[in-house]
């Protein structure tokens, strides 16, 4: 059969663990490699974290978000800053309600798990992130925001600007804080979805944001969202 188109088949994505806890690191390691990703490195704190991230270069980091010394917040701070194409980090926290988590999405964090994650969900999770998107739950995050940024968090460190943006595009960045996928998008606004990527990539590059998971917190801590909402479809 002539004609055949062969798919290109992505390469697996490289990771790094962070976390203090020698058995976390080790549970998933096991989980990851058995879902064919490659973990490139581990480090039991921020200190080492930011040395094995500049040695190995992975395309996403799981970051323990409280750790003794140095803790993952300040690493994350510090791995976003060095120069060149930076990681996609994912922060680890048993609190789905943590200070520390919010402050680290403000910092360029690409969203958050929680520690008890499915074997299923961790896998997914890290291919998701390495993709280019953001891995927020929206219930949870409305509550985080909700809860810090109105307590005029200081590591909070977005461009809250909105002026630059379109009313098209103000409507696409409303529809993204409520946690709606790129096709829930188009069908909601009547769009294509190569589209809708142009717009929500216009909107980071004008807000100068890294990711969609910057953009869920600059949308509400602008006010264009609010954490009560008024209903509105939001996820549960």
């Amino acid at each position: 059969m002539s004609g055949t188109v062969t798919e290109t088949v992505p390469e697996a994505p490289r990771v790094v663990i962070v976390d203090d806890q020698a058995l976390v690191r080790t549970g998933f390691r096991m989980i990851l490699t058995a879902d064919g990703i490659e973990v490139v490195g581990e480090a039991p704190d921020g200190d080492s974290a930011v040395d094995t991230v500049r040695r190995t270069r992975p395309d996403v980091v799981l970051m323990d978000i409280r750790m003794p010394g140095t803790d993952g917040l300040e690493a994350t701070r510090r791995i976003l800053r060095d120069g060149g194409p930076a990681p996609r980090i994912v922060i680890l926290t048993t609190y789905d309600l943590d200070r520390y988590v919010y402050a680290a999405l403000s910092a360029g964090a690409s969203g958050f798990l929680l520690k008890d994650v499915t074997p299923e969900h961790l896998a997914a999770a890290v291919r998701l992130v390495r993709s280019g998107d953001a891995l927020l739950a929206p219930a949870i995050t409305r509550r985080l925001v909700e809860r810090f940024a109105s307590a005029g968090d200081r590591t909070a460190s977005l461009h809250r600007d909105l002026s630059a943006l379109t009313p098209r595009e103000l409507e696409v960045l409303e529809a993204l804080a409520r946690g709606l996928s790129n096709a829930e998008l188009a069908g909601r606004l009547h769009l294509g979805e190569a589209t809708v990527k142009t717009h929500v990539a216009r909107i980071l590059a004008k807000l100068r944001l890294r990711d969609r998971a910057q953009a869920v917190i600059a949308a509400y801590e602008t006010g264009l969202v609010t954490p009560a909402g008024r209903g509105d479809g939001d996820p549960a």
